[in-house]
């Protein structure tokens, strides 16, 4: 029954032989950096931290990305239309333009809100 197993095991341990090879060669023969206080640092555009990493984020850039989804959802509804744009004829095209036209509507609601303008 084990013997069934045999090949399992045999690939785990080479799994595991080569990852710990490949960190040890990497320790002995990879180049040796200066581990300075400096070089620990948080690097962040060269300048230092002045504020907490817990700092609260505006609602604009929720809002916005919501937003971006929205509009960018559309593209999965009109993929398919335009592939079976020859069978779906009139009423195809019809759906498409009253789908269009309400989703330009919403946008024109988002930018008459403000949504998009930044302070």
């Amino acid at each position: 029954m084990l013997e069934q197993y045999l090949p399992l095991f045999l690939m785990i341990t080479v799994g595991f032989v080569f990852g710990l090879t490949n960190i040890l060669i990497a320790e002995f023969i990879g180049p040796r950096k200066n581990k300075s206080k400096e070089k620990l640092s948080v690097y962040e555009c060269g300048m230092e931290p002045i504020k907490t990493a817990r700092e609260r984020f505006s609602v604009k850039f929720y809002l916005v990305a919501m937003l971006f989804i929205l509009f960018d959802i559309e593209i999965v509804f009109m993929y398919p239309w335009a592939i079976q744009f020859q069978e779906l004829g009139m009423i195809g095209l019809t759906a498409m333009a009253l789908f269009m036209v309400l989703l330009f509507a919403g946008y024109i609601y988002v930018l008459k809100k403000g949504a998009l303008e930044w302070q």
